[in-house]
């Protein structure tokens, strides 16, 4: 018997064919959202992975830190005069970073004199914490004499400095000893992105490249107190008046390999910086100082006498051009500035030779004083 649902001529009737269109046109608006749901999760995931945080190049996370590093112990030297304020939260950062990077450390607390209750503060922090210990001067002397003292006291293999204020990041801890463990010797921070003052940003960099140009060696942030040192760094080199600044210098003129690293920089939570601008013209005075120090203090004629010679021979070019003109012209020279200015340059250049010469005997005399740093020997 004939399907009822279909005509004389073989052809569906007009109901079931409805029903038929009705089926594929949900079957296509199923797929048009399953491919509209396919199509927005494939660019959910996307934007997902593009919003993840990429961590620079040559820059361990510091969130999940699990470089095994070389050294045994590390010590955190903080000097500070008056941070009364910033020596708990200080303390707390520290601590956070040294625990995720699964290292035994100490803390050494260099109260260079504090006039408030820095000192009370350490004091409790020590009683809740024996890893810290501390030194209290009785007066102010000087960020170079508190960095001297206590890389005396470190007992560990690497050495961490770091200012009081809370403008450096305990967090960079971690990357200093990473670079440090290349094979370097001593490691500076670079504050490339600095929360300081105007006057005080444009000065510093201009003080660097000074400092560059003379020492010769490439690095931007000599001032940073963010620094990594291994231990026989900070047993060779002596560090005082106002000469922390150049630790690189002395380190680098005593064979040490230095690097640097780019560190974050923090405004400052409290207080007022403790360096005005007199620290400028100071430094550049000691910049001379490390220069001499380091390429002439055992061989003085090398700068006296090129100096002396310099001088000596200019004042004899003046004096025979005078002569010269004295002979063929016959003019008188009594009334001439030239003249003295000549006889000048040749008693400046004899007084230049006086002094080399005794600098070498000095030299010779104390040649059994000699410092000479020593790698390795058996």
């Amino acid at each position: 018997m004939p399907d009822e649902s279909t005509n004389s001529g073989g052809q569906k009737s007009p109901e079931k064919q409805n029903i038929n269109r009705k089926d594929s046109s949900s079957k296509n608006n199923q797929n048009k959202r399953l491919n509209k749901r396919r199509y927005y999760n494939r660019r959910r995931t996307q934007s997902e992975q593009n919003s993840k945080p990429s961590q620079p190049q040559n820059q361990p996370p510091r969130e999940t830190f699990k470089k095994k590093f070389s050294f045994k112990k590390v010590t955190i030297l903080v000097p500070l005069f008056n941070e009364q304020e910033s020596l708990k939260p200080l303390q707390n950062e520290i601590s956070l970073a040294l625990v995720k990077i699964a290292i035994d450390y100490e803390i050494i607390f260099i109260d260079d004199g504090s006039t408030d209750d820095s000192l009370t503060v350490i004091k409790e922090l020590r009683k809740a914490n024996n890893r810290i210990r501390y030194i209290s001067f009785r007066k102010n002397y000087g960020k170079s004499a508190a960095i001297d003292v206590g890389f005396k006291a470190a007992k560990g293999d690497a050495v961490i400095t770091m200012d009081a204020d809370l403008q450096d990041d305990p967090g960079e801890i971690a990357n200093l000893l990473a670079k440090l463990d290349e094979g370097y010797d001593l490691v500076s921070g670079w504050k490339k992105k600095r929360f300081d003052p105007i006057i005080k940003r444009y000065s510093s960099k201009f003080f660097n490249y000074i400092t560059r140009l003379f020492s010769g060696i490439n690095i931007h942030d000599f001032n940073c107190g963010l620094k990594a040192y291994r231990k026989d760094v900070v047993k060779s080199v002596s560090v005082y008046g106002e000469l922390h600044r150049y630790i690189p210098v002395l380190a680098n003129w005593q064979g040490f390999t230095v690097s640097e690293i780019i560190v974050k920089h923090h405004p400052r939570r409290y207080g007022k910086t403790k360096f005005g601008i007199s620290r400028f013209f100071k430094g550049f005075v000691d910049l001379i100082t490390v220069v001499f120090t380091t390429r002439y203090i055992r061989r003085p004629m090398h700068l006296f006498g090129f100096l002396g010679a310099i001088s000596f021979f200019a004042g004899l070019v003046v004096n025979g051009y005078l002569t010269y003109m004295k002979i063929v012209y016959e003019e008188f020279l009594t009334n001439r500035p030239l003249l003295f200015f000549g006889m000048l340059l040749i008693i400046v250049g004899v007084q230049f030779f006086s002094v080399g010469l005794l600098g070498e005997m000095l030299v010779h005399t104390n040649q059994d004083k000699r410092d000479y740093s020593i790698k390795e020997q058996s």
